[in-house]
C-alpha cells in the first residue's frame, strides 16, 4: 500500500505541473505518515545531511561555474573556427564541424543544454546561411549535444559518482571511448545525410587557416587535457580538478578579452541558481531514499527479480526501459537521484560492474535530454532557433535511433567502456 500510495501521489503531483523536488518530498513525508512510520522522521535531518556531506559533490559546483565562464568567455567561437579549419573542407563540412565542436566543447563545459544553447546560437545560423535546412542544422546541432555529459569532465558522471559511491576518475575514463563512438556514428550519418541531399562544403569552401585558428583555441583544448590529465593520473582530486578548471577559465576568458566583472557576477549568480534547485532536489530524494531504505523496497525488488529467473544482462535491459522511460520526463540529475538508489544495488548484487552500469544508465538517461515530451536539449533548441518543437522532434528522430543502437551496444559490450579503465590501473 505505501508503494501504491507514494507512486500515486508522485504522479498526480508531477502532472498537475508541481516542482520535482517538491512533488518527490511530499510524496514521501505523506507516506512516512500514512504507513505509521513518523517517528523514523526525528532523524532524518541528520540524514539528509550525511547525504549531502560528501567530497566529491564540491566538484559539481566548480565545474557548473567553469562550464558557465567559459561559454561565456569565446571559447565555443574559437573552438568552432578550429573544427572548422579541420573538417570544413569536407563535404557536409558544417555538418562535421558541429559534431568535432561538441566533442572539444565536451572537454570543457561536459553540458549537452550548454553545448546545444552554444552551438544553437553560432552555428545554426551560418548553417542555413550556407544553404542547410533548418530541420537538418537543428537535428544535428541536437544530436552531437548529446556527447558533451558523456566524454568527460562531464557533471552526471561526477553526481551519479558521488551519489553511488563509485570512482568517479573511472567514470571519467570510461566515459570517453562511447563518446568518441558516439561522435564518429553521427560523422558517418552525416557523410551519409551530405551525400544523399547534396549539403554544401567542399574544397573551395571559405574557411580560418589551420595554424592561426589553432593558435587561438589553444588555451580552450588545453582545458581538458589539464582537467582529465590530473584527474586520471591521480595528480588531482575530482574537486581539485575542477577548482584548477575554474581559474583556467577565468585566464582563457580575459585572454580572449570575452570576461568582465559583469560576466563573471552573472556566472556566479547563475550557478548559485542551478545549485539551489540540485540541492533542494538531493534534500527531497534522499527523504524518498530512506523511505525505500526503510520499506526494503530494494530487497522486495530484489526478490521479485529472482523470481522473474533474470540475469545480469536481461537486469541491465529492464534499467535500461525504466531510466529511458524516466529521461523522457524528469531532469536528468532528478531521475538519477530517484531510481539509483532503487535499482543499482541489485545489480551490484547480480555481479554487474558499478562503472559499466554507471555508464551505461548515464548514456541512457542522456538521450533522454533528445527524447520527446520534455527533452531538456529539444526545449531549449526550439527556444534557440524558433522552430516549432514537434518539428524539431521529427528531424532529430533519425538521431535518436542511431543513440539507442550505442546504448544497446554499450550495455552488450562492456569492454567499450572498461578497457580504458583497466588499462590506467583505475578498476
Amino acid at each position: 500500500m505505501p508503494a501504491g500510495f507514494v507512486l500515486g501521489f508522485l504522479m498526480l503531483a508531477i502532472l498537475s505541473g508541481v516542482g520535482i523536488a517538491y512533488a518527490v518530498g511530499a510524496a514521501a513525508i505523506l507516506t512516512f505518515i500514512v504507513s505509521d512510520n513518523a517517528r523514523f522522521m526525528a532523524v532524518l535531518p541528520q540524514r539528509l545531511f550525511s547525504q549531502l556531506d560528501v567530497f566529491a559533490f564540491l566538484a559539481m559546483p566548480l565545474f557548473i561555474l567553469a562550464g558557465d565562464l567559459m561559454n561565456r568567455g569565446g571559447l565555443a567561437r574559437a573552438l568552432i573556427d578550429f573544427s572548422m579549419s579541420l573538417v570544413g573542407r569536407l563535404k557536409g563540412g558544417l555538418g562535421h564541424v558541429n559534431i568535432l565542436t561538441s566533442v572539444f566543447f565536451a572537454g570543457v563545459s561536459g553540458s549537452a543544454v550548454s553545448d546545444a544553447a552554444a552551438l544553437g546560437n553560432a552555428l545554426v545560423p551560418e548553417m542555413r546561411k550556407r544553404g542547410y535546412s533548418l530541420d537538418y542544422a537543428a537535428a544535428i546541432t541536437g544530436a552531437s549535444s548529446i556527447i558533451g555529459p558523456i566524454i568527460p569532465p562531464s557533471s552526471i558522471l561526477i553526481f551519479y559518482g558521488a551519489l553511488m559511491d563509485t570512482s568517479i576518475a573511472a567514470l571519467f575514463a570510461a566515459g570517453i571511448v562511447p563518446g568518441l563512438l558516439l561522435a564518429g556514428v553521427l560523422m558517418v550519418m552525416n557523410a551519409y545525410y551530405a551525400w544523399r541531399d547534396d549539403h554544401p562544403g567542399g574544397k573551395g569552401a571559405d574557411l580560418p587557416r589551420v595554424i592561426p585558428s589553432a593558435i587561438k583555441a589553444l588555451p580552450a583544448l588545453s582545458l581538458p587535457v589539464i582537467i582529465l590529465g590530473g584527474t586520471l593520473f591521480g595528480f588531482m582530486t575530482p574537486a581539485e580538478a575542477a577548482a584548477v578548471a575554474v581559474v583556467a577559465a577565468l585566464a582563457v576568458g580575459i585572454w580572449y578579452r570575452e570576461l568582465g566583472i559583469a560576466e563573471i557576477l552573472a556566472s556566479l549568480h547563475r550557478t548559485g541558481v542551478l545549485l539551489g534547485a540540485l540541492f533542494i532536489i538531493l534534500c527531497a530524494i534522499s527523504t524518498f531514499s530512506y523511505l525505500a531504505a526503510l520499506m526494503q523496497w530494494p530487497q522486495a525488488i530484489a526478490r521479485t527479480i529472482d523470481g522473474w529467473g533474470l540475469g545480469p544482462l536481461q537486469y541491465l535491459m529492464l534499467i535500461n526501459v525504466i531510466f529511458l522511460l524516466a529521461g523522457m520526463v524528469m531532469d536528468v540529475k532528478a531521475a538519477v537521484a530517484l531510481f539509483a538508489p532503487i535499482f543499482v544495488p541489485v545489480a551490484l548484487a547480480m555481479g554487474i560492474d558499478p562503472v559499466h552500469l554507471g555508464i551505461v544508465i548515464c548514456f541512457n538517461i542522456t538521450i533522454g535530454l533528445l527524447s520527446p515530451p520534455l527533452g531538456g536539449v529539444l526545449l531549449i533548441l526550439a527556444t534557440v532557433v524558433k522552430m516549432d518543437y514537434w518539428r524539431l522532434i521529427r528531424a532529430t528522430m533519425p538521431f535518436f535511433l542511431a543513440e539507442f543502437g550505442i546504448l544497446i551496444m554499450l550495455t552488450f559490450v562492456p569492454e567499450i567502456s572498461l578497457a580504458l579503465p583497466r588499462a590506467l590501473g583505475l578498476r
